[in-house]
């Protein structure tokens, strides 16, 4: 039985790297399409809907990785 939940909590910390990654890439992605800063929006401006949309991205992605764990 130990062996099984190690196999769960390898694949639950890969899974979770992956997400990152693929949380960074999306961030990364986003700044290069737009033709403005969304971080200069976000942090020196106070842009809130730029925020929001930034908010949006986030849970989806977390959504889309939990789906993935499970």
């Amino acid at each position: 039985m130990e062996e099984l939940g190690l196999k769960y909590l390898i694949s639950t910390v890969v899974y979770s790297f992956l997400g990152l990654a693929l949380f960074m890439a999306a961030l990364y992605l986003i700044e290069k399409v737009t033709k403005f800063s969304v971080s200069k929006k976000v942090v020196q401006e106070g842009n809130v809907a730029v925020s929001i949309v930034v908010g949006s991205i986030i849970i989806a992605m977390g959504i889309i990785v939990s789906a993935a764990i499970h």
